[in-house]
């Protein structure tokens, strides 16, 4: 690390000798949010996403992912987390107007399930858009069933502000284009985070346990947990089973080796994936009597399909392919996609979680971040594994450039590498928030106990309760503040007219002539 907080030093300092340091102030933070509806009874919801809340096709803020069930809420992107995190709110005041008996689920791990079946896919209407992103979820329930895609979590957007990039730009003097510099610092970013981003899962990680139900479709999974009590299933230590090789994961996507060294090697990998027949998926089969089992019978049906902690993004038009958005246009923000829904607050996330991921992003992008190999891919997935199933463990052990280190060590580094930046990040604001939230997270790496998984298993022990009863009761209790904090009249007409106007959007894109699906997709998947 001594190597890469030495760069760091060197380019905070070059940018406060010129005055540039506010310009690592103000970069953009969107949130997605995901959350099962549950019924009164405490299952999975059977209804459709709720017609008031808008159409999940056209809707810029309330949507669903991969089930019906499955409500995914979003924010537009602002400069202050602050920002963020009420609109965030607001969106769960507008959504609980309108839930009838229903509650959202508070925990990433899903409970309710009552089978494989119960679990409705998602559908957006009879367009073909709409129909080719029901059908995609349609091959991943062939390929992975459907309990999989019942987990939560939250995806921390962030642009780097933009005024800040000309001036890296200069003081790097590459010999590179603006856009091939800030394509070629996004990835440096992803890297650094992929090296570090398991501290997110030791700091943050909520889904320490599960209920047994989430192994009806695959008891044979169950043998590896030990049982906390009749319904839960757990590991001692864990932090993050959402994270885990139980998670949303494959074997043939754990044997994928995309290129995350530059933006043409990213998207010339993640476009092998998408065009490689897989000879299991090609069993499954396509078009079978007349019904679509799965958009094809690749290794990846699209881009989405791919697991990864940290994406590079580019916002896509209607119809486009997201690796072809990358390539015509750049990176214009990351993905963080490994926070879990923190149990403990009504809407998932607070500022302190928001601003240490801020500012561990930008600690990302200023360090020096060599090119991986497949290696240290691999070597970096085996540390989230740990951290995910053990990360609470004493004396647990991390590889750091193939060398052992306990992670209470490395943790302590990496915190450390970052109390400039917040220094920098605090200017102007006497509360000092950014250093306030890293001081609290250096309380967690030196007990673990305060981690949010230690106090799940805590509380779930003193209250003896299963995982399942635990979570219905705390999402339960957010669901009586949501009801007792209703949104004003103005916000409500607001979000009641948005809702409107996604339905009739959905209604002219189903108005216009469709070309048969099948042209439809060749089409897709030709785009180049």
């Amino acid at each position: 690390m001594t190597n890469l907080n030495n760069a760091l030093s060197t380019r905070l300092d070059r940018l406060n000798a010129n005055g540039h340091q506010q310009l690592l102030c103000g970069g953009l933070k969107g949130i997605e949010k995901e959350s099962l509806r549950l019924s009164k009874d405490g299952f999975i919801a059977q209804t459709p996403h709720p017609k008031a809340l808008g159409a999940a096709l056209t809707h810029p803020y309330i949507t669903t992912d991969y089930s019906e069930a499955l409500i995914e809420l979003i924010t537009p992107p602002f400069a202050d987390v602050k920002d963020s995190l009420e609109y965030l709110h607001t969106i769960h005041q507008f959504v609980y107007q309108h839930l009838d008996n229903e509650i959202l689920l508070s925990a990433s791990m899903p409970c309710g399930i009552d089978g494989d079946e119960s679990i409705r896919i998602a559908e957006y209407g009879s367009s073909n858009i709409g129909r080719m992103k029901h059908v995609y979820r349609h091959g991943l329930w062939h390929r992975y069933g459907r309990t999989m895609q019942s987990i939560a979590g939250i995806h921390f957007n962030y642009s780097v502000p933009e005024a800040l990039w000309p001036v890296l730009h200069k003081e790097e003097n590459g010999g590179l284009t603006l856009e091939q510099f800030k394509a070629d610092a996004y990835f440096g970013l992803i890297r650094n985070f992929q090296r570090m981003g398991w501290l997110i899962l030791y700091l943050f990680g909520a889904s320490p346990a599960i209920c047994k139900n989430f192994f009806n479709s695959r008891p044979a999974l169950m043998a590896q947990f030990d049982e906390l009590d009749n319904g839960t299933l757990y590991h001692p230590y864990a932090t993050s089973l959402r994270m885990s090789d139980i998670g949303y994961k494959s074997k043939n996507q754990a044997n994928l080796k995309i290129d995350y060294n530059s933006i043409d090697g990213y998207v010339s990998s993640l476009s092998a994936a998408i065009s490689t027949p897989y000879a299991e998926y090609e069993k499954i089969g396509t078009l079978v009597d007349g019904e679509y089992r799965q958009l094809n019978s690749n290794i990846l049906q699209i881009e989405n399909e791919f697991y990864s902690t940290i994406r590079p993004k580019q916002i896509a038009e209607s119809g486009e392919k997201p690796t072809l958005a990358l390539k015509r246009r750049g990176v214009r923000y990351i993905e963080m996609r490994s926070l879990d829904l923190d149990l403990f607050n009504p809407i998932g996330i607070d500022e302190d979680k928001a601003r240490f991921i801020e500012a561990l992003l930008l600690t990302c992008l200023l360090q020096d971040s060599p090119k991986t190999s497949d290696q240290e891919q691999q070597i970096n997935n085996a540390n989230q594994l740990a951290v995910a199933n053990s990360g609470r463990k004493p004396g647990l052990e991390l590889n750091k450039n193939g060398q052992g280190i306990l992670l209470r060590d490395w943790a302590t580094e990496i915190l450390e590498s970052m109390q400039s930046v917040c220094a920098i990040l605090d200017q102007g604001n006497t509360e000092k928030p950014y250093s306030a939230t890293l001081e609290k997270q250096q309380l967690l790496v030196r007990n673990p106990d305060l981690t949010p998984s230690a106090r799940m298993l805590e509380q779930m022990k003193q209250l003896r309760q299963p995982f399942a009863r635990f979570a219905l009761n705390t999402s339960a209790e957010h669901g009586r503040y949501f009801k007792n904090n209703k949104l004003d009249s103005g916000k409500t007409r607001q979000f009641n007219e948005m809702a409107e106007l996604s339905h009739i959007k959905q209604q002219e894109i189903e108005n216009k002539k469709q070309i048969p699906f099948d042209d439809f997709l060749n089409q897709y998947f030709l785009q180049a």
